[in-house]
């Protein structure tokens, strides 16, 4: 194993635990609705360096080689209101961003919803899912070193491909840390906002936004609202997306 829960427990901050390490599992997140239901507590990490059966959204594979990435999903209680829960994947975003650049010296963007990337090229994502009334998980999934042969997508990319030597119990802790940095300043969504706006890729550019196979618009990215949707103008009509999968145009 690249690192133990104790080598990764004792550099998270408090709120954050315990903390599960394993070398393989179908899916953390799904792991984490187990122990959910089993009255796992707010906090709960669970960490592996493969996924049989990770998922992106829409259902969606998502698997790597063994020892290439990091699935990690934390357990956590919002404070936001149910309508803004929408915030959750971007605040996540926001805080991998934060974790990446503090471990590798690497600056990623974001891109709406809930991709991080380098140089244009997805090297994270996300995947939010309520586990009860009052409890999401947060799951992400890192591409740590991949090589260029071992992509599933030419538009993907690794921490190594992008130049970066950091361990993954860096990584990792960097991550988190953010993570519970971030969700503690849930109430101020002003300052998450305009931080979140500095990282975007997404605002400002033209982009195309796919709802479904048969439905999808193009439009100028204006922003994100205070549920999180991002804000398109379509023609002479501003049009908030809650979900889709999105494309920049150039």
């Amino acid at each position: 194993m690249l690192f133990t829960a104790a080598d990764l427990a004792s550099r998270l901050p408090s709120g954050l635990g315990p903390v599960q390490v394993v070398a393989s599992t179908g899916s953390t997140n799904a792991d984490l609705a187990v122990a959910a239901r089993e009255g796992a507590a707010p906090g709960s990490v669970k960490v592996a360096f493969h996924q049989s059966a990770g998922r992106g959204r829409f259902t969606r594979r998502w698997e790597a080689p063994p020892g290439s990435s990091l699935a990690m999903s934390v357990l956590v209680r919002p404070v936001l209101p149910v309508t803004s829960w929408g915030w959750l994947s971007l605040l996540t975003g926001l805080a991998v961003a934060d974790g990446i650049q503090a471990a590798t010296g690497l600056v990623p963007e974001l891109k709406w919803p809930n991709d991080v990337l380098l140089d244009g090229r997805k090297v994270c994502g996300i995947l939010a899912e309520r586990a009860a009334p009052d409890l999401v998980i947060i799951g992400m999934g890192i591409n740590l070193t991949l090589t260029a042969d071992q992509l599933p997508v030419p538009t993907a990319t690794s921490l190594a491909l992008a130049g970066s030597s950091a361990s993954a119990l860096d990584v990792a802790a960097g991550v988190l840390g953010a993570v519970a940095a971030h969700l503690a300043e849930q109430r101020d969504l002003d300052a998450l906002k305009q931080a979140y706006d500095r990282r975007c890729a997404t605002i400002g550019r033209r982009v195309r936004v796919v709802e479904s196979e048969t439905s999808a618009v193009e439009g100028l990215a204006l922003g994100v609202d205070a549920e999180g949707r991002l804000l398109v103008r379509v023609g002479d009509r501003v049009v908030p997306f809650a979900a889709g999968d999105v494309w920049h145009l150039r």
